[in-house]
């Protein structure tokens, strides 16, 4: 014996006996069913975030095409405006010029001024001539009224050589006077019965030689037509702006002579602007005039102008265009056409500047005021 425990030799055995290896994972029953749930919950997450993608997409694509049915857009559309093309009702020579390059002017403003030298003193012509005209209706009147007299005169010689030949005539069927004495009563009853009728063709002539009397008499109408004419003129001189706006390039200088109706520069006026919204022709089917619109300009890419649509072209572009196109003849391919609607825009005094030309974005909404 070598004098150790039971309880001793029992530790030594287990010291010695080989320690079992350690537990792998899938050795018990409940870990493998864990492991194997894992890629299936994965896969099942996968799915349905992949099919709640797919609801999502197709929701905002029918959203989408909802909403561009209801409100088509286009950004092929271009800012416009009257544009007066300033130009002289008279000729002459340019005295003054007033109006600077993109100059803002109001309505009245003068713009350019001609010589008024050659304008007074035809005005001066004209109111000699009125005058003149005045004078000779005058004097016409004045010979009516003598014609007048003259047929009144006549008419009373007439009267009284009735008499004398009625008187002569009795006497000669008495035989208290010869037959030599009722011929030369006769006579001149004749003469004055001639004499009347002369004096009636003179009044009658007189009087349609003066026509009208005072201002209503033709040549004194017309004198004072040119009067009037040259006061025209010369108020014509001075060039005022139509309307407020802005001036375009000025090339007109003081000393230029200008013939009547030759454009000297541009005026964009300010009161009225729009765009012109090239739309295509699938985009037409219900839009119209009066449903309200959305401008976004290029200018001013974070500010909407509302507008209204105004009208819409008759026509394509092409069909306006110098040479149309022939698709009658060579290859034909079916392009889609577009057509110019214009829309009003809504500006006030707290409005940016526009420019003609600018270039912008238009959605219109179908859903709102349509007429």
């Amino acid at each position: 014996m070598d004098g150790k425990s039971k309880d001793e030799r029992l530790d030594e055995q287990d010291d010695e006996r080989p320690a079992s290896p350690p537990r792998k994972r899938g050795d018990s029953g409940v870990a493998t069913k864990t492991d194997e749930n894992r890629p299936r919950l994965g896969r099942r997450w996968k799915l349905l975030l992949a099919a709640l993608a797919i609801l999502v997409i197709a929701g905002g694509g029918a959203w989408y095409w909802h909403y561009t049915s209801l409100h088509p857009s286009t950004s092929d559309a271009y800012v416009g405006a009257h544009v007066v093309r300033v130009a002289p009702l008279v000729s002459g020579r340019v005295s003054a010029v007033r109006a600077r390059t993109f100059q803002p002017v109001k309505a009245g403003d003068i713009l350019v001024e001609i010589d008024q030298a050659p304008l007074k003193a035809a005005l001066e012509g004209a109111r000699a001539r009125l005058a003149e005209a005045k004078q000779e209706a005058a004097a016409t009147a004045a010979a009516v009224t003598a014609a007048e007299a003259q047929v009144a005169e006549a008419r009373a010689t007439l009267v009284d050589q009735r008499k004398q030949t009625q008187r002569t005539v009795t006497l000669t069927d008495k035989g208290a006077a010869t037959k030599a004495e009722r011929d030369d009563a006769e006579a001149k009853l004749k003469s004055a019965e001639a004499g009347l009728r002369s004096a009636e063709a003179a009044l009658t002539q007189a009087r349609q030689h003066l026509g009208a009397e005072g201002d209503q008499n033709a040549a004194v109408r017309a004198a004072a037509a040119t009067v009037t004419s040259a006061e025209l003129d010369l108020e014509h001189a001075t060039i005022r702006a139509p309307a407020d706006g802005i001036v375009g390039e000025v090339e007109v200088r003081p000393g230029a002579v200008v013939d009547t109706g030759m454009a000297m520069f541009p005026l964009v006026e300010t009161g009225r602007w729009w765009v012109d919204a090239n739309f295509k022709e699938t985009d037409l089917t219900h839009i119209r005039p009066g449903q309200a619109a959305r401008v976004t300009l290029d200018l001013y890419p974070s500010r909407q102008i509302r507008g209204r649509v105004e009208s819409i072209s008759p026509a394509s572009g092409a069909a306006f265009a110098l040479l149309p196109p022939e698709n009658a003849s060579g290859n034909w391919v079916k392009v889609t056409q577009r057509f110019p609607v214009r829309i009003l825009l809504e500006t006030d005094n707290g409005s940016p500047p526009l420019r003609i030309g600018a270039s912008s974005s238009v959605e219109i909404d179908l859903t709102a005021g349509a007429n």
